[in-house]
């Protein structure tokens, strides 16, 4: 990769600027700042999530801004204009290991010159990151905000099998075998994405980047009236399958020929106020150039377990500092992954200070209801 110049100051709201960190452990990371007009601010760090930039945070930097907050949310490894990761399939995934997105945050705010960080936030992939910097590094970052993304803790280890061995299933069907048995074959929208043609289904689709990235918004959005999430029993096939065919998606189709078919009409687009043209072309440059492969990396990382055994050695380790969770109330994000809601609230963070599900926002709360998020976190920080 070349190195990228910053974004265009035509694409930003007046008071953000776009700069670069360079050699953040072993990248040049692109951020986007508010606030920083005046030293000696606490630092407000945001990580985006999955397809998303920088720039998703946009909406909410200048009213943090004026609650006295230097505001800082960049790039994350694998997106945007942030260099230094590996865009190849076969390339280095241990790279996207959770702990090193830890590494990475930890690198920004220390070359930024601080040793503590008021509020960490993070949506949607973004939330994962944002929570095991509050779990692994609570003396540098003082609260956490999860989005869309409830933490499910650290990763078990096996408990008591010296005296009470495992028992083995007597069926061996897995959660993907479930799925592809069903009356209407499906498959988890995860696993799917960690297949190798997942990229070019995407980036080289019959619609184009710009109309992919339109209907994904779109169909994960509040805008899509069928968006009505309610808890799930159980992690079963025949629970999953009650989610939309973005998460549970038909067996035979790639995610482009299932956006397409929720795409909204002209007068739709022309209606959304919240991702007007004009600012989704800034994330469809940005993938139009870069690919989905980056983003999907961390997917891989999941799926294939690359690091759980590191992870489990915070096993039983809860996030004590402070803690919120805000949401869209039409977001299946909240749910797709059955208890880990409730258990979010009952034992892993031990200082939740609220969960708030808004009205009138699906997957993108911070960009479809920005005010009440702006308020939801700045009083969050008042309240420290």
């Amino acid at each position: 990769m070349t190195e990228m110049a910053p974004l265009e100051n035509a694409a930003l709201i007046p008071g953000i600027r776009s700069r670069f960190a360079r050699d953040i452990n072993g990248l040049d990371v692109h951020m986007l700042e508010a606030g920083f007009e005046a030293e000696g601010r606490p630092l407000v760090l945001l990580l985006h999530g999955f397809p998303e930039l920088a720039y998703s945070w946009r909406k909410v930097m200048l009213p943090l801004a004026a609650a006295g907050f230097h505001v800082v949310a960049p790039d994350q490894r694998g997106y945007g204009r942030t260099t230094g990761w590996d865009a190849d399939y076969d390339g280095d995934l241990g790279s996207f290991r959770l702990l090193n997105a830890v590494r990475d945050a930890l690198g920004l705010v220390s070359a930024l010159g601080y040793r503590r960080v008021a509020l960490v936030a993070g949506h949607d992939f973004g939330a994962s990151v944002a929570a095991w910097c509050a779990l692994v590094r609570p003396d540098v970052f003082r609260s956490v905000a999860l989005m869309s993304a409830p933490f499910a803790g650290p990763p078990a280890l096996p408990f008591d099998t010296v005296n009470n061995p495992p028992q083995q299933s007597a069926t061996g069907v897995n959660i993907h075998q479930e799925l592809a048995r069903l009356e209407r074959p499906r498959k988890h929208y995860q696993w799917y994405y960690s297949t190798r043609p997942a990229n070019a289904d995407m980036h080289d689709c019959p619609q184009g980047v710009h109309a992919f990235l339109r209907g994904y918004f779109h169909y994960k959005s509040a805008d899509w009236p069928n968006n009505k999430p309610f808890p799930l029993q159980s992690w079963t096939a025949a629970e999953l399958a009650k989610m939309p065919t973005y998460y549970i998606m038909d067996l035979a189709k790639n995610m482009a020929e299932t956006v397409a078919a929720e795409m909204p009409s002209a007068a739709q687009i022309a209606a959304c106020r919240w991702l007007p043209e004009s600012e989704l072309a800034v994330y469809s440059a940005e993938y139009q150039r870069n690919g989905f492969q980056g983003g999907l990396q961390w997917y891989r990382r999941g799926t294939e377990g690359i690091d759980t055994a590191e992870l489990q050695l915070f096993s039983g380790r809860t996030i004590d500092v402070p803690s919120i969770f805000i949401a869209g109330k039409q977001d299946w994000g909240t749910y797709q992954r059955p208890g880990n809601f409730e258990r979010m609230q009952e034992s892993l963070c031990t200082r939740m200070l609220g969960c708030h599900l808004i009205d009138g926002a699906g997957h993108w709360a911070q960009q479809e209801q920005p005010e009440r998020v702006s308020e939801l976190l700045a009083e969050f920080l008042r309240r420290q």
